[in-house]
């Protein structure tokens, strides 16, 4: 069973939450897939991670572009990650990826937005009667997380 980590987003956006979730990631030698809602955010995403920092950029590619399997973190609208992830991450309202093989399920979600509140009830409730651990996580007012649940 995969550990799933529900991401609270009450005080910054995915583009400035994201990145540094992701790096971690990848500083644990994990490849990582994030599942979009769309294919104009996982663009806008895309464009996004290879600019957020002016002094480097985090490795990534589209599942539709060059080596999409060789990527160690891939940006995807398909339920399944060409890149083999063990790490998935979901935002923007995507569903649940398949989650075979995954050790770290991570979903992320606007506070502000309230269909992705109701989603994000939805989806614990269906992950929590799938039998997965789950922990809910929320921003704090200085934009650090806190376990909550």
């Amino acid at each position: 069973m995969a550990d799933v980590l529900f991401y609270h987003l009450t005080e910054s956006r995915l583009e400035e939450a994201l990145p540094p979730l992701l790096e971690k990631s990848l500083d644990r030698g994990w490849r990582v897939s994030v599942h979009m809602g769309s294919e104009e955010r996982c663009a806008a995403l895309d464009s996004h991670l290879w600019t957020y920092r002016e002094d480097s950029f985090l490795p990534h590619g589209l599942e539709h572009g060059p080596h999409a399997a060789r990527q160690p973190v891939l940006l995807t609208l398909a339920a399944e990650a060409a890149n083999g992830a063990s790490v998935r991450f979901v935002a923007d309202g995507a569903a649940i990826p398949a989650l075979e093989g995954v050790e770290r399920l991570v979903m992320m979600f606007d506070g502000h937005d309230q269909l992705q509140l109701e989603a994000a009830r939805a989806q614990w409730k269906t992950l929590k009667s799938g039998g997965h651990s789950l922990t809910y996580w929320q921003q704090t007012p200085d934009r650090r997380w806190e376990k909550k649940a």
